[in-house]
């Protein structure tokens, strides 16, 4: 009987350990009023351009990019204070948090811009050999969760970002695709691409 109970009180232990999203709302809601909402808004909706919108974005992907900023392996001079705060025990309730939040629509501001990166978005550019985005965001630029949502996100960011994997400085993150994808970009069609989904 006695080895019964402590296998029983061991079980307990481990679900304790693992509490679901829906078990933290205290905690998450804290992280995201006080932590997070200095760049990205307490809804993910991030009002600064050169901060990601993470609202609406794959649980998938948010737990996958804080779990590699806590492991070092993607690094940013502006998170690194916010993940002093951060435990692996938030990634996935705050990843499910921002995940189920409405994103903010964007909008285009230079609508020939965008049209060409229509085009970039959708066909790519075969004599430079750019696949289409659409291939891996899908269409309408949703994603997936291998492929985050790109659906509305500030243009500025996604130029740092696309500039980042060309010129070598992000890795963690499908990087041998997106390096690849980005030295074939020019900054003109990188522009383009970001205005267009801006737009989504």
């Amino acid at each position: 009987m006695a080895s019964a109970s402590i296998r029983y009180l061991a079980i307990g232990l481990v679900a304790a350990a693992t509490v679901p999203a829906a078990a933290q709302p205290e905690r998450v809601k804290e992280l995201a009023t006080t932590v997070c909402i200095a760049c990205h808004g307490a809804d993910g909706n991030s009002p600064a351009p050169t901060f990601p919108k993470l609202a609406g974005l794959q649980s998938e992907y948010i737990a996958k990019q804080l779990n590699e900023y806590l492991a070092g392996k993607r690094k940013n001079d502006m998170m690194a204070p916010a993940l002093e705060s951060i435990k692996a025990g938030d990634v996935e309730p705050l990843a499910e948090y921002f995940a189920a939040q409405k994103p903010a629509p964007g909008k285009v501001e230079d609508p020939k811009l965008a049209e060409a990166g229509r085009m970039i978005f959708a066909d790519g550019n075969a004599s430079s050999g750019v696949p289409a985005c659409i291939g891996c965001h899908q269409e309408n630029g949703v994603g997936n969760p291998r492929y985050p949502r790109i659906a509305g996100q500030h243009r500025e960011y996604i130029v740092e970002q696309l500039t980042q994997f060309k010129n070598g400085a992000r890795t963690n993150d499908r990087g041998r695709v997106m390096r690849s994808l980005a030295a074939r970009l020019t900054e003109e069609e990188m522009k383009a691409v970001a205005e267009y989904v801006a737009g989504l």
